[in-house]
């Protein structure tokens, strides 16, 4: 069954008309989702700790900014874009308290809904707008007249207007003029953490390192390496992008296609493993781990941040990147190449 696709046409901003939306967060998606909301003639108020070094930034954008219990007091609809490892008790202590009646909560990812860390009452209606892409792309596409796609998906629609609401979100956010794909907050939730563990960053990211240690283990010059087995990664990417797995091998030469047919480091024992990750995103397992390592402070986390900001193939890459004159912003990339984990924190604390 082909899926449901929505298009600009399809969203009636008007719906929003003399309704408040609060953005609780200004990180990635929040900054995006607040400027981009306002540029279409949205009334929105962003919720921040009062501590928050956020705060200043927002208003610097022209945005109002209020504490997250104030923004819920008056808002109609609540975007919760903080991480999800804090959104729980933000919704238990600022937001659940403070809803009006009958107020929309609305995500960008399913996570909290779908594993019950969030439970709200079922007169609210819920649903999601979730970009597939990060922030900062949602808020540039949007500037130049695009948007990048979404998928959507209303969880709770007790007055029967929750996808009028959810579409006309996803129409101020400008991901209409890409589209808009339906889904729900599972299918969202599980896919969206299967991709990430297994195919995009636990995927690539591994495949990558892996390869890079080989090469230089072997012998190779590391800028060789690193070229190989990862500089050339974003053409195959954008060629796959444009027109598949098969534009992407036959943009490659005759050797490379071969040698991928006859490759055996991607084979059935990966599909296994890839099965066994997704029944522990299936069964909460992941969740549950994840979640109790956040409330114990993040030591697992920190750890494995601070290990992999490490890997080999991260002391290479930055020096290489920062020599060529038509890699943009490489210098800067050179300087912040050992501040990773100081950079992911402070991304954290935007929201």
């Amino acid at each position: 069954m082909a899926a449901q696709i929505w298009y600009e046409g399809d969203g009636d901003l008007s719906v929003l008309n003399g309704k408040k939306v609060a953005i609780i967060g200004y990180g990635s998606q929040g900054h995006a989702h607040a400027l981009n909301l306002r540029d279409s003639g949205v009334d929105v108020v962003v919720g921040l700790r009062p501590t928050s070094k956020s705060v200043e930034f927002a208003k610097e954008q022209g945005l109002e900014v209020k504490s997250v219990a104030d923004a819920v007091k008056e808002a109609d609809v609540i975007m919760i874009l903080a991480p999800d490892q804090y959104q729980a008790q933000i919704y238990k202590n600022d937001i659940e308290p403070n809803m009006k009646e009958g107020a929309a909560l609305a995500f960008a990812h399913g996570f909290n809904i779908h594993y019950g860390y969030i439970k709200p009452t079922e007169d609210h209606p819920v649903f999601m707008v979730a970009p597939k892409g990060p922030g900062h792309i949602v808020r540039r596409e949007y500037a130049a007249g695009r948007g990048v796609p979404v998928v959507v998906a209303v969880e709770q629609d007790p007055r029967g207007d929750g996808w009028a609401i959810t579409l006309a979100y996803a129409k101020a956010l400008g991901a209409l003029r890409a589209g808009a794909i339906k889904t729900t907050f599972t299918e969202e939730t599980e896919t969206d953490l299967f991709g990430e563990q297994d195919v995009l960053m636990g995927g690539v990211n591994h495949l990558v390192e892996c390869g890079f240690e080989v090469l230089t283990e072997a012998g190779y010059q590391p800028e060789i390496a690193y070229f190989e087995v990862c500089h050339e990664l974003k053409m195959l990417v954008d060629l796959m992008n444009e027109g598949g797995l098969n534009k992407a091998r036959w943009s490659c030469s005759d050797t490379a296609q071969y040698g991928d047919f006859v490759s055996k480091v991607v084979d059935e024992s990966t599909k296994e493993r890839m099965k066994f990750q997704l029944k522990r995103i299936q069964d909460g397992s992941f969740a549950k781990e994840f979640m109790d390592d956040q409330a114990a402070g993040a030591p697992r986390f920190k750890a494995l941040q601070e290990k992999y900001s490490h890997e080999k193939i991260e002391e290479v890459g930055p020096k290489l990147r920062a020599m060529f004159s038509w890699n943009k912003g490489a210098a800067a990339d050179a300087d912040e190449t050992d501040s990773f984990t100081g950079k992911i924190a402070r991304a954290q604390v935007q929201g």
